[in-house]
Parts: C-alpha cells; sequence; structure tokens
C-alpha cells in the first residue's frame, strides 16, 4: 500500500481532550445563542466565556496526556 493511499493512523482528533473540548464549546453556542435571541447579553457573554473555557480545558487535557500523541 503506497504512502498516499494509506489510512490515516492519527485518528481525525478522536481522544477524550477534543470531545471535551467540543462538547463545551457546543453548549457555549447554545448559550450564547439563547443570549442574542432573548436579547439578554449577560447570557450571551456567558457563552463566549464558555468558548474560551472549552478551549483552555481541550489544551490542558492534552498537556496531560489526553489528547493525540505526536508522532516522530
Amino acid at each position: 500500500m503506497t504512502e498516499a493511499t494509506a489510512p490515516a493512523a492519527h485518528g481525525h482528533g478522536n481522544t477524550p481532550a477534543a470531545w471535551t473540548a467540543v462538547i463545551i464549546i457546543m453548549i457555549a453556542f447554545v448559550v450564547g445563542t439563547l443570549g442574542v435571541t432573548s436579547g439578554n447579553w449577560v447570557v450571551f457573554w456567558i457563552g463566549a466565556a464558555l468558548v474560551v473555557i472549552g478551549g483552555i480545558a481541550g489544551k490542558v487535557m492534552q498537556m496531560m496526556g489526553l489528547g493525540q500523541q505526536q508522532h516522530a
């Protein structure tokens, strides 16, 4: 099998760190959307803060070894 047709061995980010970040950020977008549609800007900014928290949580989990491992 040539390298061009070999299946990818990296898993496309299917790790606990990636899933945690995605779930938190999806919840953040729902909260932010509810804030905008209801005209409640405090709720919107809570959603915006959750986006940042989701990214940080994913990065911290990756640094703890729960993310995708680097290939040599």
